[in-house]
Parts: C-alpha cells; sequence; structure tokens
C-alpha cells in the first residue's frame, strides 16, 4: 500500500505541500471546507471594491487536477484521533493516514471581546471581503440620503484598528476610494470629505518596519486623508462607533485588522499552544511525540534567532515545501535537516505609486517599492489567466481611477 498523506488546509502551506509531493509514490488528499484556494494578500483590493473575488481565489480541484497522485475533498475536520491516525470529518466520515499535514491557518482574534466581531468584521475570507466592500459602499449611499449634518459626518466616518501592513493596505485604499473613484459620483455629498482614522496600540505604525519606513508610510496616509493614532488602545466597539478610554469617535464603519489567532484545530492535537493558539512544534515542524504529524503555516510556532517566523504567505510556502522535502526524505531514509526560514523581505503598499520595501540591508520607500509590490503579489497568483486579468484591472485602474467591483451584495435593509 503506498504512504497515505493526509494535508488539512488549501492555504499556502498546504497547497505548496500538495503540490511539492506531484512525484513522489505516495496518495496524498487535500481537505479543505471552501473549494479554493485563497490569495489572502488581496483580500483588501476585494474589500475597496478594485478586484472581484473570482480574481484572487483559484479552485483546488483544477490547481491539482493533472497531479494523478492527489484527490481534494470538500469537508471540514471536527477531530484528530491520533492512536489511530485517523481524522474525523463533520459527517462522522473517517480519513486514515501515515502522515498528517496539518495547515489550517489562522482566524480573527479580538483579545476577549469577540462580540466585537459584529461591529468591526476582519479580513481574512472572501465572506469578510464583501462583507465590508458593502458597508463601506453603503455608508456612501446612506450620507447621500442623510439630511442631518451630524448622522452624515458619523456615516463618512472609517475606523481601521490595527497599523500593520493589512491595516495600513485598508486605510490607503478607503482613502483613495473617498478622494478618487468616488469623486464624481454623488451629488449631495463630497466623499473626500470622509474622515479616516487608523488606530494602533503600539508606539507607531507598522511596527515590523524600520522607523523611517514607518515614518514614509503614514506620510502617504496623511496625503491620502488617513488620520493616524498611535499608543491607542480600544476599549469598546458598537454599531455607533469607538470607544478608546474617555474618547469616542463616531463612525459608520469600523473595520478590525489588529490581530490574528490560530485556527481552532490546534486544540485537537492534545499538545501545548501558545496564547494565540498556535503549536509548539520541532525543528523539523512535527508534533512533540508525534513525528507522523506536520503543522506548517500560521498554526505553527517556530522561532529563528530568537524571532517567531512571522505568518506571512512566503514563511507559509516556505514550510509547506519543507515539509514535502522532509517526508521525501523519510521515505527514502534520509537524514531531515531542521526547517530554516529564509526572510525575502517585507513589502506594504499604502497606494497608487506608494509602498514600502524592507529586506534587510536595502530598504527603501516610494514608486520602486510599489513596482516591486505589483510584480511580487502577481508572481505568487496561481492561476496563470488570474495574473492576466489582475494586471489588466490594476492597469485600467492606474489610468482611470476607477475600481470596477464596487457592488453592493446581500440583505442590507
Amino acid at each position: 500500500m503506498r504512504h497515505r498523506v493526509v494535508i488539512v488546509g488549501g492555504g499556502f502551506a498546504g497547497l505548496y505541500a500538495a503540490q511539492s509531493l506531484k512525484r513522489e509514490n505516495v496518495n496524498v488528499t487535500l481537505i479543505d471546507r471552501r473549494n479554493f484556494h485563497l490569495f489572502q494578500p488581496l483580500l483588501y483590493q476585494v474589500a475597496t471594491g478594485a478586484l472581484s473575488p473570482g480574481e484572487i481565489t483559484a479552485p483546488l480541484r483544477h490547481v491539482l487536477s493533472k497531479q494523478k497522485n492527489t484527490r481534494v475533498l470538500l469537508g471540514e475536520v471536527v477531530d484528530i484521533d491520533r492512536g489511530a491516525r485517523e481524522v474525523i470529518l463533520q459527517d462522522h466520515s473517517r480519513l486514515e493516514y501515515d502522515t498528517l499535514i496539518v495547515a489550517t491557518g489562522s482566524t480573527h482574534h479580538y483579545f476577549g471581546h469577540p462580540e466585537w466581531c459584529h461591529s468591526a468584521p476582519g479580513l481574512k475570507t472572501i465572506e469578510d471581503a464583501t462583507e465590508i466592500r458593502t458597508r463601506v459602499l453603503l455608508a456612501f449611499e446612506r450620507a447621500e440620503q442623510e439630511p442631518d449634518p451630524v448622522k452624515r459626518r458619523a456615516l463618512l466616518t472609517f475606523v481601521v484598528i490595527g497599523a500593520g501592513p493589512t491595516g495600513v493596505e485598508l486605510a490607503g485604499a478607503l482613502g483613495e476610494v473617498s478622494r478618487d473613484t468616488l469623486r464624481d459620483d454623488f451629488r449631495s455629498i463630497n466623499p473626500a470629505e470622509a474622515n479616516i482614522f487608523l488606530l494602533e496600540g503600539s508606539p507607531r505604525i507598522l511596527q515590523s518596519y524600520p522607523e523611517h519606513l514607518a515614518e514614509a508610510a503614514e506620510k502617504s496616509l496623511i496625503e491620502l486623508g488617513v488620520r493616524t493614532m498611535a499608543n491607542t488602545r480600544v476599549t469598546s466597539i458598537d454599531d455607533y462607533g469607538v470607544t478608546m478610554g474617555t474618547s469616542h469617535i463616531s463612525a459608520g464603519t469600523v473595520i478590525w485588522a489588529a490581530g490574528v489567532q490560530a485556527s481552532p484545530l490546534g486544540h485537537m492535537l492534545g499538545v501545548p499552544l501558545d496564547q494565540a493558539g498556535r503549536v509548539f512544534v520541532a525543528p523539523d515542524l512535527t508534533v512533540p511525540g508525534h513525528p507522523e504529524i506536520f503543522v506548517a503555516g500560521d498554526l505553527a510556532h517556530i522561532e529563528q534567532d530568537g524571532a517567531l517566523v512571522p505568518g506571512v504567505a512566503p514563511a507559509a510556502i516556505q514550510q509547506g515545501q519543507y515539509v514535502a522535502r522532509a517526508l521525501h526524505n523519510r521515505l527514502h531514509n534520509e537524514p531531515v535537516a531542521p526547517f530554516h526560514y529564509r526572510n525575502k523581505g517585507s513589502l506594504a503598499t499604502i497606494g497608487r505609486n506608494r509602498a514600502v520595501a524592507d529586506f534587510g540591508k536595502i530598504e527603501f520607500a516610494g514608486y520602486f517599492a510599489w513596482l516591486l509590490w505589483l510584480f511580487i503579489h502577481l508572481f505568487y497568483i496561481v492561476i496563470f489567466e488570474n495574473r492576466v486579468l489582475i494586471a489588466l484591472k490594476w492597469a485600467i485602474g492606474y489610468f482611470t481611477f476607477n475600481r470596477g467591483a464596487r457592488l453592493i451584495t446581500g440583505d442590507h435593509r
């Protein structure tokens, strides 16, 4: 019987692990709750109408259709029987494995206030992105019909909580939407008068970037009409806005970008977890005491040079590829070297012609950083047709300032 590999999760780590096993003499089963791979770094562009959901997703069956040793199952894993080496699905079916790769990613973390999710959606899924897009566009539509100036001002106030790369990119995109995209679309309001706040609990935005790059990003945000507020702790969020201690911002739209926690699947492994729910893994990304179980991506807690390997797409891709190599070495009785993360740098865009790039010894901001951001993100898109579509949409948007996916969907009565 061929070695049975079960991969739970079709994100960057899971998908790249599956693809890297295409020439191995193993049977691979990839399980995911969704039938598609999601390119999360561009979710904020769906949330602000620049791209459509189908352009940043790739059907898993299509991506893996030519891998004859791989099958895809649509399902949700609800438990793991480590003794029997089986994963248990929501329909109570069981799937046996010889090697298990768990790569189920992360979700929102509201720091002990899960009730905030209703008033301040995060940005982790396609549903999150379309919900935020609807809220943003509805705010302008309702402001157009609101006669009360106080209520209209609140509707035109947007608060983004968390000034990491996601929060900065969201705030910058909102600035472009209000000042460029919607400039001539309304008659009773001026969208450029929208108030956009970016709140951060740390001393400055982009805390993981060098200070001078964070300052360049903040300058670009100010030019887009975004007001940054560092050292600001949120104490309450409701449908009327955000409270920070004794101060309050009345806002029609609040977006959460402040924190993440690992997938709940980590709790099913019965091993120690960190405060964010990540699994403490061995240097070869296996679960202590269970060398047949690998954990990769945002669910894995692994440190290198005294720092946690970041939960970013390049790290997840490298871990997925490493797990496939480690399994290959095991099956051929070859030694397995510890995982080593190669930091290829960090990029964050603030808007048109604005971005910051940190490559260790090389740090720069501005137009060339923005071009590099475009190229690298296109490179990691899984399906070639989507690369072409996104490049075309970006080109059209650059010259027309238009965002063609400005759709209000769902029940918004």
